[in-house]
């Protein structure tokens, strides 16, 4: 399943008024880190289904998104959940360690 890429237009609907947490994967297209992120984050949203929503945003081409959330490192994932952020994950992470920082929040 691919992820769906945010911009500065969808932001704040899709993640910000969202009615279920969301992950947002803050991302550059250089970064290979990012790159082998992508199939495991495909992989936790096909996992977690309804429960959760995950995006990606593209660092460079959305700066001011990534700059209003002090993102200084790729990839950085945040959690967000109803409006608010409430955990980050700076780092390439296994699929395990996602989905269980998923289903704490």
């Amino acid at each position: 399943m691919e992820l769906k890429h945010l911009t500065n237009k969808n932001f704040e609907e899709k993640v910000l008024e969202a009615k279920t947490a969301v992950l947002v994967d803050f991302f550059a297209t250089w970064c290979g880190p990012c790159q082998m992120l992508t199939p495991v984050l495909e992989s936790v949203q096909e996992e977690m289904g309804e429960k959760v929503e995950v995006f990606k945003i593209d660092v460079d081409e959305e700066m001011n998104i990534a700059r209003r959330f002090g993102v200084m490192s790729v990839p950085t994932m945040i959690i967000f959940k109803d409006g608010k952020e409430l955990q980050r994950i700076v780092g390439l992470r296994q699929k395990n360690q996602i989905i269980q920082m998923l289903e704490s929040v």
